[in-house]
C-alpha cells in the first residue's frame, strides 16, 4: 500500500466557513484510497513523487464511473454499432470525450464542495416536484439499467455453458458481498480488478487485424452506413446513452463525498475524470473495431441479436479465442456496471431519506443504504429468469432511454453548477456555460430525430437534421448576445440568491457550501418555468417513441 506522507498544516488554517455540510459523519476524515492514503490536513504536495502519490490516493471515482459506463449494455451497443454499421459510427466516440469530461467535471465540483448528494440537492433547491421529476427517471431508468447487466451475466456465461439460474444468483451474492464489507477501501480495490480487466477489448480488436486507415478515415468522418433513418438513429442515441448516462452524474458526486475529496483536492479528482474519459472511450473503439473486422464482408454483418451472438459469431469468424475474450469483456463489464448503477441508486436513497449512506458503513450503521442495494439487486436479477423476453431489444432500448434523457440531468446540473450560494467561487465560467448547453441542445436535436422518424418513417434526416442544428445554431448565438447584455445588468435571483455574500478574499480552496438548509431557494423566471414544463412534456413523448421504435426493430420492422 501507498501512502503519501506530507507535511501537516495548522488545521485551524483549513477550517472552512462552516462545519464541512455533509448528512453522514463517515463523509468527513481521512482519503483511503485503493493506492494509498492522504491524512485530512496534510499540505498540498509540492514535489512531483508527491503529486503523483496524491494522484494515485484520490484517483478511482473517475476512473470507476467511466469504466462503469462501458457496462453490459454498452458492450452489446458497441459491437452492434460494430456488427451492423461497421466502422461509420466510429466518429461518435470522439464527439463524446468532450461530453463526458465537461458533465463530470461539473459533478466534481458539487461534490467537492457541497458535500451533498445529487439527489438531495435537487430536492432542496428546486422543491420536491422537480426532485420528484429527476430523482424518479433515474430511479426507473437505473433499475432497468442493472436488469441488462444482468441480462449481460446470462449471456456471457451462458457462451461458456453456465445456465442463468445459476450464474445470475451468484453474481448478484458477489455484488452484495462486494459492497457490505464496511470498508470504502476494500470496496474500490475490488473496483480497480474490473478496471483491469476492461483492457481486455484491446486484445480482442487485435485479434480481429484491423486496418488504421479506414479507421482514422472513419472516426474523423461522421456518417452512417446506410444513411441516417430512424433505426440508425436509435443505434447513434443508444451509443450516447451508454457512454454519458445520468447515473454517471449521481454517482460520482456521491462517490467523490464517499472518499472524502475536498475542494483542495479538486484538481487531482478532475485528472481521475479525464484519464477515465480516455481509458471508456479507447475501450468502446476497440469493441466497434473488433466486431466491424470480425464481421465485415460476411454473412453475418447487419444481424446483430444480442450480446451472447456476437460472441458465437467471434467465434466462428475469428476462432474460439475471440469469442471467449468478447464473454469475458462482457462479464466484466456487467458486473462493474452493476456495482456502480446500483450504488448511484443506493446513494440516492441515502440522500431522499436522509438517512447514513456509505460505504464506509456497515450493514448495521447502515441498513437503508445496504437494504436497498441488496433489493434492487435481487429484483433486477429476477426479472433476467423470466424466460422468452427480447434481452437484445430490452439493452439498446434501455441505452436509448438514458440517452432520450440525458438532457433533463443534464439541465439540472447546469442550474446547480450556476447557483452561487451552493458553489460560492466554484461556479461555471461562461465558456463552460456555453460548451454545456451545446451539449444539451444536440442531445434534444438527437431524440427530435428519433422521435420526429418514428412517426414519420418517409422523412429525409440529413434535411431534418440540418434544420434542426441550423436552428440550435442561431438559438445559441442568440443566447450568447442575450447573456452578453445581460452581464451589463443587475444578476438575477437564481445567479444571486437573496443573502448570498461571498467570503471577503476567500481561498477557493478553503471554500465550502453554507448549511443547505439555511439557503434560500433560488427563484425561476416565467421564462425558466415555462421553458422547463417543456422539456419534461417533451421527454414524455420521446420516452413514448422511443417504446414504439424498439417494439419495431424488436419485431423485426
Amino acid at each position: 500500500m501507498n501512502t503519501t506522507s506530507l507535511a501537516p498544516l495548522n488545521p485551524a488554517a483549513l477550517a472552512p466557513p462552516g462545519r464541512r455540510n455533509v448528512l453522514d459523519d463517515a463523509h468527513v476524515g481521512d482519503i483511503h484510497g485503493a493506492l494509498g492514503t492522504l491524512r485530512q490536513h496534510d499540505a498540498l504536495p509540492r514535489s512531483r513523487r508527491r503529486r503523483l502519490l496524491a494522484l494515485l490516493a484520490i484517483m478511482g471515482p473517475g476512473l470507476i464511473v467511466m469504466v462503469g459506463d462501458n457496462d453490459a449494455g454498452g458492450i452489446a451497443t458497441y459491437a452492434q454499432a460494430g456488427q451492423n454499421y461497421g466502422l461509420t459510427l466510429l466518429w461518435t466516440l470522439l464527439l463524446l470525450i468532450p461530453v463526458l469530461i465537461v458533465n463530470q467535471e461539473m459533478v466534481v465540483r458539487l461534490g467537492a464542495v457541497t458535500g451533498v448528494g445529487h439527489a438531495r440537492l435537487i430536492i432542496e433547491r428546486f422543491g420536491k416536484f422537480w426532485g420528484a421529476f429527476s430523482v424518479g427517471d433515474l430511479f426507473i431508468l437505473n433499475f432497468l439499467t442493472i436488469v441488462t447487466e444482468f441480462i449481460g451475466v446470462s449471456l456471457a456465461l451462458g457462451y461458456f455453458g453456465v445456465s442463468k439460474y445459476l450464474s445470475v444468483p451468484i453474481a448478484a451474492g458477489l455484488l452484495i458481498a462486494m459492497t457490505m464489507t464496511g470498508s470504502f477501501r476494500r470496496w474500490e480495490r475490488f473496483m480497480y480488478v474490473f478496471v483491469a480487466m476492461n483492457f481486455v477489448a484491446i486484445p480482442l480488436a487485435l485479434v480481429s487485424h484491423p486496418h488504421l486507415s479506414p479507421i482514422v478515415s472513419h472516426a474523423l468522418n461522421p456518417g452512417v452506413a446506410g444513411g441516417f433513418n430512424s433505426t440508425s438513429m436509435l443505434v447513434i442515441i443508444a451509443i450516447v446513452g451508454t457512454t454519458v448516462a445520468p447515473w454517471q452524474l449521481f454517482f460520482q458526486q456521491s462517490n467523490v463525498i464517499d472518499k472524502r475529496i475536498t475542494p483542495r483536492w479538486i484538481n487531482y479528482e478532475r485528472a481521475d475524470t479525464v484519464i477515465g474519459s480516455v481509458v471508456v472511450i479507447i475501450g468502446a473503439a476497440a469493441l466497434m473495431i473488433a466486431a466491424a473486422f470480425a464481421f465485415g464482408g460476411t454473412h453475418l454483418a447487419g444481424q446483430f441479436v444480442d450480446a451472447g451472438t456476437v460472441a458465437t459469431g467471434l467465434a466462428h469468424t475469428l476462432g474460439p479465442a475471440a469469442g471467449a475474450l468478447f464473454a469475458v469483456a462482457l462479464l466484466n463489464a456487467a458486473i462493474i456496471g452493476a456495482a456502480a448503477v446500483t450504488l448511484a441508486s443506493s446513494y440516492a436513497f441515502g440522500d431522499v431519506f436522509r438517512r447514513p449512506h456509505s460505504l464506509h458503513h456497515g450493514v448495521s450503521q447502515a441498513r437503508l443504504f445496504h437494504g436497498s442495494y441488496a433489493t434492487t439487486v435481487i429484483l433486477a436479477a429476477g426479472i433476467v429468469l423470466i424466460p422468452g423476453a427480447p434481452l437484445g431489444t430490452i439493452t439498446t432500448a434501455v441505452q436509448a432511454l438514458a440517452g432520450v434523457l440525458l438532457p433533463s440531468a443534464t439541465v439540472f446540473l447546469l442550474l446547480l453548477c450556476n447557483d452561487k450560494a451552493v458553489l460560492g467561487p466554484w461556479t461555471n465560467p461562461t465558456w463552460l456555460n456555453a460548451l454545456a448547453s451545446a451539449i444539451v441542445g444536440v442531445l434534444v436535436i438527437l431524440s427530435a430525430i428519433l422521435t420526429a422518424t418514428t412517426l414519420f418513417p418517409s422523412l429525409d434526416v440529413t434535411t431534418l437534421s440540418e434544420v434542426l442544428f441550423g436552428a440550435l445554431g442561431l438559438g445559441l448565438a442568440a443566447a450568447g448576445a442575450y447573456a452578453w447584455a445581460g452581464r451589463r445588468g443587475p444578476s438575477g435571483p437564481l445567479d444571486r440568491p437573496a443573502g448570498f455574500r461571498a467570503p471577503p478574499g476567500a481561498d477557493r480552496a478553503l471554500w465550502t457550501m453554507p448549511r443547505l438548509e439555511l439557503l434560500e431557494r433560488p427563484v425561476w423566471s416565467r421564462t425558466r418555468t415555462i421553458g422547463m414544463y417543456t422539456l419534461r412534456g417533451y421527454l414524455v413523448v420521446a420516452v413514448l417513441m422511443l417504446i414504439v421504435k424498439a417494439i419495431e426493430v424488436g419485431i423485426g420492422h
